[in-house]
This record gives C-alpha cells, structure tokens and sequence, in this order.
C-alpha cells in the first residue's frame, strides 16, 4: 500500500496528499506533519520504532472542512480516491488522484465565496515566446501575455498589458492564484516579480512547456473545438497571449482530472473599453473590500449590492472592474435601471422570481466536470421553471437593454419537463443516497422498487409471525450490511428459542440468528434494492448526459438572469437610498449637486451624512484646491467624488440631487500613508511611486483625487513638490484634479492659473473649541487645528500645551507671512523664467527667501571695491556672526 502511496505522492508534487483508505483519508511523512500542524490532528505512527512512519488522519465525511482550511492557508491538496469497491476488489483496492485542489482550481461549492468569481490567471513575458536564447539574469520582462478563468463558472478572457497593468488586474479581479512559466535562469527580475504577485495571489511556478505556442495553440483548438482562433479576436494580442491561456487550459486539465466542456470560448479585455483603475486607487477607495480587515463588508461594493442571487452579486463585481467607456452603453444601463427604479411593481416582481433561482453558472460547471448531484440537477431545473413568469413579466418593458435580455430568455421547454418529471422536490446531495428518481417515471424502476417493497413487507410480517410462533414479545427483525438479516432475542429469553434458528452473533444482552425462510426473502429483497440502485443511477446519468448538451444554452440563460438581478439591485438600490439618473456627456464637466459619499450614505443614520456639490468646468476650474482642518471630511470628499464617478460608469444611478458627468478614462486617487517594507520602499517612496504613475499616465479626460501630496518629507521639500505636481496637473495635463491639501501656501495659486480653484472645509469656532460643518466652501482655510484633533485623540493635555505655546510663538514671527508673500510674488516669476515643466530657463528659488542681517550687508556690498585681505576678513566676521 505504501508504494501505492509514493506512486501518487510522486504524480501530484508539492501538493499534499489526502490517500483514502477505507472511512479515512490519511497523510504520511512531511505531509503529515504539516497537516497535524494546521489542522489540528493528532500525528500518529503505524509502530513506535525509530524509523516509524509519521501519520495523520480525518473521517472521510470531514473533507471539505479540512480542504477549506489548508486551500484558505496557501496549499495545493491532492485527493487520491478509492476507485473501485472493496468488496469487489482483489487484493489491494485501486486508487488514483481524483482531483488536485488548488486556490485557483476550486470547484466544489462549500469552499467557494459564492459572491465573488474565483480567478486562475497564467502571466506569460512576451521575451518566453519571442526569443530562442536562454534567458539571462539581467533580462528584463515588460509586457505580459495574460490569461484568467474561472472553472466554477467557465468565463474565460485573455489580454496583453504591461508590468504594471499585470498587478493592476491582478489586484481588481481578486485573482487567487497566478501561474509563471519558470526560466532557465532565476534573474532578479522574476524574484521580484513572483514577490510582487505574492503579496495579492498564489503564484505556481509552471515548465516552461506548458507555455509553448505550438502546444498551446493545439489546445484551445481542442478545448473550443475551433480550427482557428481568429474569431476570438485573441490574434491583435500576439503570441503570450495564447500561451497564457494555453497554460491556464494545460493546468486545469491536469489538476480536474474531468471534461472542461463549460469553458468553450474566451473574450478579449481590451483595456480601452473600460475605465482605468490601478491597484492603488482600488485599494484606497476601497471598491470591493476594507483597507482595515480586507472585508467585503463595509466596501463600496459590499454596501450597494442589493442581488437576489450569487450570479447578479458576481456580475455586479465584474461591472466594477470594467466600467464602461462606451456612452451609449452606460446610457442603457441607466435607461433600464431607471425603468425598473420608476416601476416599484415590475421591480418587486422580478426580484421576487429571482429569490427562488440557483447559482445556474456553478451548477453547469459541476456538470461539465462530472461532479454534479442529483440535487443539482434539481436546482437547475426549479430555476428553468422561473423564466416562463420573469419572460411574462418583462413583456411590456419600454428599455432597449430590458426587451433585449426579455427576448434571448430560453425557457428550455423539454429539459425543464423532463427533470420536473424525473426528480423528486427533495432530492439528496449525493447519487449513491437514493430515492430521487419520482414513482411512475420510470417503469422498470417501478417494478423492481415493487419487489424490494413487497419483500420488506413479507419480513415485517414473518417478524409478528415468529413473534406469536415463540412467544417472545420483543423478538426483532434487523439488518446490517455484515449479516444481512436477522432475528434478534434478548437473553432473558434464550430458553424460548426455537431449535431451527441458526446462531450467527452473540452480543452482550441479546444473540442473533438466521432462518431458511429469512434468508430467501433476503435475496429477493437485496436483489431488488441492488436493480433499483443501479437502475437510478442509470436514469441519474440519462439526466446529466441531457442538461450537459444543453450547456451553452444554459450559460446564456445564466448570464441574462444575472444581468437582470444586478439592473433589478442597483434599482433598489436607487429607490432605497433616493439616488438619481446622472447625465453622461462627452467632455470634462463634473456637476453634482448635494452629492452623498455612498458607503457613508447607508452606514450612517439617516439626516447624519452631509451632502456636499461638487462643480468642475472651465468656468468653475477644473483643478480644485482643498484646505480645510483635520477631521473636517476633505478626503471623505474627494473619495465621494471618486466613486459617485465611478458608479455612474458602472450604469448605477448616483447618491445626488443631480449630476452631470463626463465620462472619465481613467480614475487615480493618491490617498492615504503605507509602506512596502517586503519591496524596501519607504511611506514617501511608495507615494512618489504612485504619484509618478499618474503624472506619466493621466490625460485630460482622467480624474484625480490626491490626498496630502508631500508629507512625508521635510516640509521645504513637500511643499515645492505639492506645488510644482499642481502646476504640472495643470499646464501639462489637464484633467480634472481634487487635491486636498493642509499646505495653505498653495492656494496662492489660484491668482495665476485659470483653471485652479480653491475650496475649503468649513468650521466655527465657539468657546475655545471648534465645530467641523463638513461643508466644502469656496476659499481658502487658514488654520489647520491640527492641536485641537490631537486633544480629541486622548494626547495628553502637557503635550497640547505646549503645543500650542510653540504655534503662537512660530505664528508670532514675521516668517510666516513673509514666506506667504514670497509665495504670490514668486508665482509669475516662476513661470516666466521655467515656462513650464517643458521649458527653457532658470527657476527661480525665492518661495522662502528668510530676512537676516547679512542678507542686508550683502546686498550694500560693492564687489569692485574691495581688496582680497578686505573679502577675507568680512568672511570671517560673518561667519563669527553666524555661528554666534
């Protein structure tokens, strides 16, 4: 046996290996160990000599559970099964790997978040495909080739992007595990970029094979039963684009061990349908899950999702991590969630079919790969039986998209028919269970169910017989699957026991026999169970072979009801929380009037949240300076701007009275202080890094929040770079910007560029404390009150203090203010001396151009005058001077 064990422990890697034997499933060696650890078994041995073998084991019934956890903790499990009945078996009982379970590759329901897609991607450099050399440790790997699916639904897209943009998806798309082909040379360049994917998926190092051209080209032919892949419009992204999803088909062949017949086409992204997002900006404005807790929860995804099924919940996912670009497409997302929000009738109703329909997409795929139940087979024809109602009620809907998804709604007649004929309601969640096959749908299984019937019928009857024969009241008949049948009698009565019974067991309190009689009908019984069996099973697979050729129609259902369950949720969304329609329009407007941030908008109670306008134009500029104290709500408000966008772009009505927006491409938002430590990249690199990417990326029809620019250095430092990125949104870019800023110096800007604006949070001060009215004014702020948020923080009052005497002292100097008029003189000659970042000249550095006295002696200076002994003896005195 455990060569059987090495045999399969050699075939499946570095996974570890779950081996069946009998009720268990057992690990050996260092699996063992590792398994003991994190699961909490006990670690056994076989025998206690020195070279004992480590074992530990679970019930077989427990494998879920203890996949969830290891799969959750970044293992790859290899499940070995039994694939044939022992008692049929000689000699050792045949195993093999049914199935090797890996983030990526998950199909099993219970170890799945049913709101969110689960996607394996497969990154391939262009340099694999594309040069015949070895690689060398200097190469550097730009451009990927990218490919992801997700095998619990059969969606499947492919692209080509940049190094960057490769992290970016990978962040968006929640992608959990990420396959690398290995190179011959490990460089520093795959180190880090295998770190960089670490940190946001599992990443597997694949043979360089599995991402060959020829081999991968073979397989998708084979996989979507093509003779070409022209017509997937995979060609524009070159040859790493089809050996990533070579690679991704490669591995989930290898590790499924079954059919992948729901995967028959793939989609090409194309970066330029849909709004840029890069994985900083998803992070800090926390679309699909926290900053703090990485939850769903709390996350502006979490919080608008109103779907009724598991479907409209991953669609709505997908929609923001492609919003739209296309006018007339988010126009007829708007039109139907309009019609739908106007419609409190037509909405309930839809929304009330879609309570009783199933995850349609995860169950054809348990179908495709041979792991379906006849449960699921249930399920799917139950949700069958919802479109007749949801075709009647879209009938006399008005909205292009709504009477569009109305007409492509396949009932799928006859299959629904027929699993409604064939399956009981209440069907088991595993086949080898029984009985889910209905009375009088199949004749022969009438029959042989009749046999079985009337043989427990007999017995139950032979039982009162021998009763009444003997005299022994408490006589039983049981069964198990050792003796078959059996007479049961207590001790107290052995002296009654009649001298034709065969002794077959005795317990403590009772002895077990057999008759002639017993026996004979206990074949007939057995023998018509065992034909009901096998007859159900036949009729089981009848089923699943009739659902697996309609796949594709089934798929295109599922993917209609979800798109129908998320228009109905942002509906209600719309109606729950008073949102409108905005007004898309093609250039670079940004008009919201009394907009709400639409996370705090449902979270908080209602009155509580207040609602802020937001106008950018050219008339209003379209780079807004905002100043304003702490905790008064600056960046609470630049993020609401974000994501009213956003959801517009998505097709979502928007938390406002109004809006008019134009459609951005790309949104950036640099908010918030972290570091990289793992990368060696401090707070203030990680944000100049960030920064940078969107000075070198950013056009005029992309929106920027930045959020403290410039604080984690020197204040000299961060406030010239805070100036000069605002000088560069707005001579070179263009777009607009919302940057909200606690250096009031660069609001002297306003004066001098046309474009910039400035906006401040209001507060009163009253009694020696201050009110914060979380009001975005027009004008500047001149206090940031940042002593007064420390006191509500719990600093201790000797540090406040003293704060503050050292404020009024710093405020009572003529510094200050001559840095503020240095500042607004300095403006016009910075920008006719540099004439721009792209332009010729000096710059001239007089924003904190200090007094002191020898500035003055230099000044009254007369070079031409002075001897050589004179220059020397006055520098000396002035460094006397200075040091004193």
């Amino acid at each position: 046996m455990m060569r059987q064990y090495d045999q399969a422990k050699n075939a499946c890697g570095d996974a570890l290996l779950f081996f069946r034997m009998g009720d268990f499933y057992e690990l050996f060696h260092d699996d063992a160990k590792v398994a003991a650890k994190l699961l909490g078994l006990t670690l056994t041995s076989r025998d206690k000599s020195p070279n004992a073998i480590p074992m530990a084991g679970f019930p077989h019934h427990q494998l879920d559970s203890y996949l969830a956890k290891l799969i959750n903790q970044g293992h790859r499990v290899a499940v070995c099964d039994q694939v044939e009945d022992p008692k049929e078996s000689k000699g050792l009982v045949k195993r093999e790997i049914s199935q090797i379970v890996t983030p990526g590759t998950i199909v099993d329901p219970s170890l799945l978040d049913p709101t969110k897609s689960n996607f394996l991607a497969a990154a391939c450099p262009v340099e694999v495909v594309t040069k015949k050399k070895k690689s060398s440790p200097a190469e550097k790997f730009t451009t990927f080739g990218l490919a992801w699916a997700d095998i619990s639904t059969g969606q499947f897209f492919a692209t080509l992007v940049s190094r960057k943009g490769l992290i970016d998806l990978v962040e968006r798309l929640n992608i959990t595990e990420v396959l690398l082909p290995e190179t011959p040379v490990v460089s520093e360049e795959f180190t880090e970029l295998k770190s960089e994917m670490a940190d946001r998926a599992m990443v597997t190092v694949r043979p360089r094979w599995a991402f060959g051209l020829d081999a991968s080209e073979t397989l998708l032919h084979k996989q979507f039963n093509v003779a070409t892949l022209d017509g997937f419009g995979l060609t524009e992204f070159g040859p790493a684009t089809i050996a990533a999803a070579g690679a991704v088909v490669e591995y989930l062949n290898e590790t499924q061990k079954a059919v992948l017949e729901h995967i028959d086409s793939i989609r090409p992204f194309r970066q330029s349908e849909c709004v840029e997002i890069d994985s900083a900006t998803w992070r800090s404005l926390e679309i699909t899950q926290t900053i703090r807790g990485c939850v769903r929860d709390g996350s502006l995804l979490g919080v608008i999702d109103r779907c009724k099924t598991p479907m409209g919940s991953r669609l709505l996912g997908q929609w923001f991590t492609t919003p739209l670009i296309e006018l007339d497409q988010i126009r007829s997302r708007h039109e139907a969630v309009g019609e739908l929000a106007g419609n409190q009738k037509l909405r309930t109703d839809i929304r009330e079919y879609l309570k009783g329909v199933y995850d349609l997409q995860r169950l054809l795929a348990r179908v495709a790969t041979g792991r379906t139940s006849p449960r699921d087979l249930s399920y799917i024809g139950q949700t069958l039986g919802k479109i007749p109602a949801l075709r009647e009620t879209l009938s006399d809907c008005q909205s292009s998209l709504l009477t569009k998804l109305k007409s492509e709604l396949d009932p799928c007649t006859d299959l629904r028919k027929e699993l409604e004929l064939a399956l009981v309601d209440d069907c088991p969640a595993q086949a080898k269970d029984g009985n889910f096959i209905r009375d009088g749908y199949d004749t022969k299984l009438d029959e042989v169910r009749k046999l079985a019937a009337g043989g427990k019928q007999w017995i139950a009857e032979y039982q009162q017989t021998i009763c009444d024969q003997t005299g022994i009241p408490s006589l039983k008949v049981g069964y198990n699957k050792v003796f078959g049948y059996y007479l049961e009698v207590t001790h107290t009565h052995r002296d009654k026991i009649p001298a034709e019974f065969i002794r077959k067991q005795t317990l403590k309190n009772a002895e077990r026999f057999i008759t002639p009689e017993l026996k004979e009908y206990e074949e007939k019984v057995l023998s018509a169970d065992s034909q009901a069996d096998e007859r159900e099973q036949k009729i089981f697979a009848e089923l699943r072979e009739l659902v697996r050729v309609q796949i594709s129609r089934l798929k295109t259902n599922a993917h209609i009801i979800a798109q129908l369950d998320t228009l109905a949720g942002l509906a209600q969304l719309a109606a729950d929380q008073n949102y409108c329609r905005p007004q898309m329009v093609t250039d670079s407007t940004l008009m919201i009037e009394e907009g709400r941030h639409p996370v705090l908008d449902v979270m908080q109670p209602l009155g509580v949240f207040v609602p802020n306008g937001t106008s950018v134009d050219e008339e209003a500029g379209f780079l807004h300076l905002i100043t304003g104290p702490n905790m008064a709500g600056k960046s609470t408000y630049i993020r609401q701007v974000a994501l009213i966008t956003l959801l517009a772009q998505i097709g979502s009505f928007v938390p406002a009275t109004s809006a008019t927006i134009g459609v951005v491409d790309k949104i950036f938002a640099r908010v918030g202080a972290s570091d990289e430590l793992s990368r060696g990249q401090s707070t203030f690199m990680v944000e100049m890094t960030e920064t940078a990417r969107i000075l070198n990326t950013a056009t005029s029809r992309s929106l920027v929040i930045l959020d403290e620019i410039g604080r984690g250095t020197s204040t000299y430092d961060g406030v010239s770079l805070a100036w000069a990125i605002v000088e560069y949104l707005h001579d070179q870019i263009g777009c607009r910007t919302l940057f909200a800023t606690h250096y009031h110096e660069l609001t002297a800007l306003e004066n001098d560029f046309k474009g910039v604006r400035n906006y401040n949070v209001a507060v009163r001060e009253w009694e020696e404390k201050i009110v914060f009215l979380h009001k975005i004014v027009s004008g500047s702020a001149d206090k940031s009150y940042g002593i007064h948020v420390a006191r509500l923080a719990g600093v201790p009052k000797w540090v406040n203090r003293r704060a503050e005497q050292i404020l009024e002292r710093l405020e009572s100097t003529s510094e200050v203010e001559h840095n503020k008029e240095a500042i607004k003189s300095s403006v016009s000659a910075q920008r006719n001396g540099l004439n721009g970042p792209n332009g010729s000249g000096e710059f001239q550095l007089t924003l904190f151009d200090a007094t002191h006295p020898l500035i003055e002696k230099i000044r009254g200076l007369d070079p031409n005058n002075l001897t050589p002994i004179k220059a020397l003896e006055m520098l000396s005195e002035w460094k006397q001077e200075v040091e004193s």
